[in-house]
């Protein structure tokens, strides 16, 4: 079920970012909400907010690595994992996955929402970054419960 999601989120990750490359300019802006928040095409050559700017082969590789990592641990955890570990992972697979495509086939990342007051960002990055959010839940609040379960 989870790599059914994954499938899912980077087909919605990649069709946003083709229909955003194929309709608008570089640079082109369109207010959604006027100056709160924006529909931004910019091409991102770096990690999370622009960092490591022109190292896009490198993130892939790294990307593919961490992503090879986490689906194999997914596998291991398919029949007894945690949901929320296993949604967690699922996320952030997503995301990396969703963001190396187009670092491989475009040499950079299509981002476009822009809230004005922040860096702009993809669907691929709302996936890591709750992907994280929940694994941070899960390993501060749900497995130490699970473990006092199992009298670990």
């Amino acid at each position: 079920m989870y790599y059914i999601l994954i499938i899912a989120a980077v087909i919605l990750d990649q069709s946003v970012k083709y229909m955003i490359r194929t309709n608008m300019a570089l640079y082109e802006s369109i207010p959604v909400i006027e100056g709160i928040f924006h529909i931004t095409y910019i091409q991102n050559t770096g990690a999370a907010f622009s960092m490591f700017s022109g190292y896009t082969r490198i993130l892939a590789l790294i990307t593919v690595g961490i992503t090879i990592g986490i689906l194999y641990y997914l596998f291991r955890l398919r029949k007894n994992g945690h949901w929320t570990l296993m949604l967690s992972l699922a996320l952030i697979t997503a995301g990396g996955v969703g963001n190396m495509i187009d670092r491989l086939s475009l040499s950079y990342v299509v981002d476009f929402l822009d809230l004005r007051i922040w860096p702009i960002f993809n669907l691929a990055d709302i996936y890591v970054c709750c992907g994280c959010g929940l694994l941070i839940i899960y390993v501060f609040l749900i497995e130490s419960k699970l473990n006092a379960k199992k009298g670990m």
